[in-house]
């Protein structure tokens, strides 16, 4: 049985829309747990521009093979993390991870001697 797990991303149109969204981009869930419509709200966050979406937790806004936000809810502490898979024009499918592996990339400038 495999590990991985799929949510999707709902609202994204109330903030920036689809487009911003593309494969291999890292997002941040954050549980809302004073959220006035829904007591297990989690909203989807990218940096710099902050809040994205929430991860989808209604019967028919959860896309097929994917986990609602009150399936994950009680998975992570305060949040988590996770990673964009597919963007179609409906859906924003998003992998959550354990954990994450960055790589780093180091790039080496030269030193500019000013002469005296």
């Amino acid at each position: 049985m495999s590990d991985e797990r799929y949510i999707g991303v709902v609202g994204f149109r109330q903030f920036y829309g689809r487009k911003i969204f593309k494969p291999e981009q890292v997002v941040k869930l954050v549980k809302e747990p004073n959220n006035a419509f829904d007591d297990e709200a989690i909203r989807v966050e990218m940096k710099p521009l902050g809040q994205v979406g929430y991860v989808a937790n209604s019967t028919t806004t959860v896309p097929r093979g994917c986990h609602s936000a009150g399936r994950i809810y009680d998975t992570f502490d305060r949040y988590c993390y996770g990673i964009v898979r597919f963007v179609t024009k409906e859906s924003v499918i998003v992998e959550l991870m354990d954990k994450i592996r960055m790589q780093i990339v180091l790039v080496e400038t030269s030193e500019v001697h000013q002469s005296n």
